[in-house]
């Protein structure tokens, strides 16, 4: 059985009253997650910079290129381990994660483990803004 399968309309716990109407609904994109939430680039970066750094340490206190690479392995491979956890968990967000505006208010459905669904009406919005980046797919706004 879904979690899901309960909710009368996708991305909603309930019936919508009569007079509202879904006006826009959308999910992130997993890979804008892994990009901008879970920060995956930064990531790699560190951990590559960590192995070129064990090897110039290496390499300047006498080791050749070869066994300091080695030694170098067991960063790149955490590192390899780091991302590909950060990935899963952008997926998996991405995936139980829904936005939807009505007419009336605005509801976010997220979470993994723990699903929690917050639902906003618009006379409590005081603002919003919405930021576009260059690869399309995923926007944040801020309420």
């Amino acid at each position: 059985m879904n979690e899901h399968e309960s909710e009368p309309v996708r991305g909603l716990p309930e019936y919508l009253p009569d007079g509202e109407f879904i006006v826009w609904q959308g999910e992130p994109s997993w890979r804008q997650l892994a990009l901008r939430v879970f920060h995956v680039r930064k990531i790699a970066v560190y951990f590559v910079l960590l192995a070129g750094l064990h090897v110039g340490l290496q390499v300047s206190d006498g080791a050749s290129w070869l066994m300091a690479a080695k030694g170098a392995a067991w960063l790149v491979m955490l590192g390899g381990a780091a991302l590909l956890v950060l990935g899963a968990l952008a997926r998996l967000y991405a995936h139980t994660t829904i936005y939807t505006i009505t007419t009336a208010r605005v509801v976010f459905r997220f979470g993994v483990a723990l699903q929690i669904c917050f639902n906003g009406p618009f006379k409590q919005v005081q603002a919003a803004a919405l930021r576009i980046f260059r690869a399309a797919g995923m926007w944040c706004g801020s309420t």
